[in-house]
């Protein structure tokens, strides 16, 4: 068995652990992990409390794959919803089809009865407020809302530096391979946009029959790479997990336009390996690692690609 979560995973990880090592499903285990993350308030990049688009509201995405069937569900730009992550797990379980968006998402969440929250809070607020009255000018600010949203730069900082999906890999004790994810996107994003988080190849994959991959941070870099197929096709291929998260970030790195940025890619083999490898980051990040026969997670640092 095993467990990689990212850094701002943490607090669901000892809830993640406890499943697994019960023998519950590993899917179950990383949607409850994800679930605890969603509901701290103490993280700004995931559900309550993170910071909301440019607009002011929080709009959220997230995404499960279930490794031994290939089976995805996600959900974007979802508001008013505690729990996305659990909606996207109702949209795999219920649905035919594998993402919903928008007012869709939104009207199946309340179709199948998900808790209703508002994720906004006097923080997120407050930082939307003091970053508006930074990037406004004295003319946009009369005017806004009713401006050009797309004259406004948004830049994805602010204050505390700690936005980032969050995101979990397992494997269970019958063998098989699960990944969520879950986040708040791009603080002051223009409305409506989707980073990789719910996209199935580019944020996550997994097949348990030869590993995982999620990845945090730019996810217009990932999207473009297929970044989390492209390091579990490696796989299937026969090269070792090191030398696939290698590969993989080596396409980001050559990306040449657009917006470039950093990169984490978090990935499992089949075999129980994990490897976490950084692209245009300038110091190693923390993740969550945890298997069979260790008390409880440790925390490990990554490592920084050079070509």
């Amino acid at each position: 068995m095993l467990l990689v979560a990212n850094c701002h995973g943490r607090s669901g990880v000892p809830r993640a652990v406890e499943l697994l090592r019960s023998g519950e499903d590993g899917l179950q285990a990383v949607i409850e992990g994800i679930q605890i993350v969603e509901a701290d308030e103490q993280v700004h990049s995931v559900g309550c409390s993170s910071l909301p688009n440019i607009l002011g509201e929080l709009q959220l995405d997230a995404a499960v794959m279930d490794g031994d069937t290939r089976r995805t569900g996600a959900v974007g730009a979802l508001r008013g919803y505690r729990h996305p992550v659990a909606v996207a797990y109702e949209v795999m379980r219920r649905l035919d089809h594998e993402i919903l968006v928008g007012e869709g998402a939104e009207r199946f969440a309340e179709e199948i009865g998900a808790e209703r929250f508002r994720n906004e809070t006097e923080y997120s607020l407050r930082a939307w407020e003091e970053h508006l009255g930074a990037v406004l000018t004295e003319k946009q600010k009369k005017g806004f809302p009713d401006i050009w949203l797309m004259d406004i730069r948004p830049s994805p900082e602010h204050p505390k530096k700690d936005f980032g999906t969050t995101v979990f890999l397992s494997i269970d004790a019958k063998g098989k391979i699960s990944a969520a994810t879950s986040t708040s996107g791009w603080p002051w994003k223009y409305p409506g946009r989707l980073g990789d988080s719910p996209i199935a190849g580019a944020g996550f994959y997994a097949d348990s029959r030869y590993g995982a991959c999620a990845c945090t941070g730019a996810g217009e870099m990932t999207i473009r790479a297929g970044t989390a197929r492209t390091v579990v096709h490696l796989l299937q291929t026969g090269s070792p997990l090191r030398e696939a998260a290698h590969e993989a970030a080596a396409d980001l790195a050559g990306l040449q336009t657009g917006f470039l940025d950093g990169v984490w890619i978090h990935a499992i083999s089949a075999a129980g390996e994990a490897a976490v490898l950084g692209v245009n980051v300038s110091r190693p990040a923390e993740y969550s690692f945890w298997s069979d026969g260790m008390a409880s997670a440790q925390i490990r640092k990554g490592k920084v690609f050079s070509s």
